[in-house]
């Protein structure tokens, strides 16, 4: 294969770069950097000791930023690549996009393919699917919560009642930096938490005046 050399027009051999990875130092690059020197890479990249989650892979960057079109990148196995399905199809869209080749070794993957190509568009169908099941089941589960009173989001670090101990503890001229070591948590907590207990407190006392009416309509009712 070729690629273009732009200044005079001449077609040069392409590239084979090679990317290897592995987790930690203790296991070994031997394997991976065998694979691909007998697909023929010419160079090879590789990061020890990081995982598949980290985004930032000096490595794998400087293999990236290295490639030019026509070129060719290589590697033992498509996880040694991607953090995620999604992550993996970005990064190939990107290298179609600026005209280099992927191959992963293990899967016999090839994007200049057709069969490359077509196995590909069916991992970002699989990673489209994915992503409509995750928000689907978020979206089904707030539905539950809120049929059975609960709201979504963080839960407060402190109730209602630990607030007006809060509240309390300050009135009787304790600091908020001595309440909130006290009750185990950060100043910012406090402070929310004494806000959130005025109007909760507010309501407790709205609902039970509320049941003291009901009560005493309910008494005259029975009493005539």
């Amino acid at each position: 294969m070729y690629r273009r050399r732009v200044a005079d027009e001449q077609f040069i051999p392409a590239r084979y770069l090679g990317y290897a990875r592995v987790s930690s130092e203790d296991q070994s690059l031997d394997l991976q950097a065998d694979a691909l020197k007998a697909a023929g890479c010419e160079r090879i990249y590789a990061d020890e000791g990081v995982s598949g989650k980290v985004a930032v892979r000096p490595q794998l960057t400087a293999c990236l930023d290295e490639l030019r079109e026509g070129d060719v990148l290589v590697v033992w196995k498509l996880d040694r690549l991607g953090r995620s399905l999604r992550h993996l199809i970005e990064v190939v869209n990107d290298l179609h996009t600026r005209g280099i080749r992927f191959r992963s070794i293990t899967e016999g993957m090839d994007t200049s393919t057709n069969q490359g190509r077509l196995v590909f568009h069916m991992f970002g169908a699989l990673a489209e699917f994915e992503r409509g099941l995750i928000v689907e089941r978020t979206m089904a589960g707030l539905i539950a919560a809120r049929e059975r009173g609960h709201v979504g989001g963080r839960q407060p670090a402190i109730d209602a009642d630990q607030g007006a101990l809060a509240k309390d503890m300050i009135a009787r001229g304790m600091t908020v930096s001595a309440v909130a070591r006290a009750l185990k948590v950060s100043r910012p907590t406090i402070y929310r938490a004494i806000e959130m207990t005025d109007r909760e407190l507010a309501a407790r006392d709205d609902r039970a005046a509320g049941r003291m009416r009901g009560g005493r309509k309910a008494a005259r009712r029975a009493a005539r």
